[in-house]
């Protein structure tokens, strides 16, 4: 078991709620996703760039 502490909080601090933790969940899922599409969309042009010439 790990006894480093997350970056920003000291052992004083509170620990986070549930829907504290979902919503950060929920940001890097959302991150992710748009990351992944961005990508995906930037290759495909890529693709049609390089066949056209």
């Amino acid at each position: 078991m790990s006894t480093s502490q997350p970056l920003g909080r000291t052992a004083a601090a509170a620990p986070l709620r549930v829907r504290d933790q979902a919503r950060e969940a929920a940001a890097l899922i959302a991150f992710s996703a748009a990351t992944a599409s961005c990508l995906a969309v930037a290759l495909l042009l890529l693709t049609r760039l390089g066949s056209q010439g």
